[in-house]
């Protein structure tokens, strides 16, 4: 077991032996590549909904405290005219109470683990938001989430890290991004919470991005 699973573990409180993995290699990031076409909605991709595993993700799968996909739904204050875009989505809680609690008009999780994007489809479908939700199997690091006016986080530092410059690069000026347990290095939050011993961190992107950020 690597550090960074163990820092994961230690930080969120979960036993040793029982985790997913979600998210993506980091070893492997290159913002530069190819980016597919912005995710639609409800079956309007040619492609299967799954496929196989293309490689172990680096990220437990840890599920998020609802009270904590609340504080972070809530401090981004999101609403009907959000598209929220979650990395590394896992059962998909944070897309799915998005779209039936506070009404984004568009919900996408981004998952490298087919089981989970299957898992997440059917939570979907039972909260009765899968006209407004989508689930990708898919690398974060060669996704496209530029429409994102919310993004959501539970990885780990050093994928924060290694993603920030691809959020920062897509992202337009304003939107927020919300992360549960882990912050951006340099970049400082505007805001940060405790909900039920639990860290959340909130950045706007800026207008001009800093020199030392990029």
């Amino acid at each position: 077991m690597n550090y960074k699973k163990i820092l994961f573990l230690l930080a969120t409180g979960v036993s040793l032996t029982s985790w997913g993995f979600v998210g993506c290699t980091p070893q492997e990031t290159n913002v530069e590549a190819e980016k597919p076409e912005a995710p639609t909605l409800a079956g309007q991709t040619e492609t299967p909904a799954t496929q196989p595993q293309e490689r172990p993700g680096d990220v437990p799968y840890v599920p998020t405290p609802q009270a904590v996909v609340d504080a972070m739904l809530e401090v981004a204050k999101v609403g009907k005219d959000d598209v929220l875009y979650d990395l590394g989505s896992g059962d998909g809680r944070i897309v799915t109470t998005a779209a039936q609690k506070y009404g984004v008009k568009k919900g996408v999780g981004v998952e490298i683990n087919p089981e989970l994007v299957q898992e997440a489809n059917a939570n979907a479908q039972e909260a009765g938001v899968s006209d407004r939700v989508q689930f990708v199997q898919q690398d974060l690091f060669k996704s496209d989430f530029s429409e994102a006016t919310v993004v959501t986080l539970y990885l780990l530092p050093d994928i924060n890290l290694k993603l920030r410059p691809q959020l920062l690069q897509q992202l337009k000026p304003g939107t927020r991004i919300v992360s549960h347990a882990f912050d951006m290095g340099e970049w400082q939050p505007e805001q940060t919470l405790q909900v039920d011993g639990r860290t959340i961190y909130y950045w706007v992107v800026p207008e001009e991005i800093p020199a030392n950020l990029k």
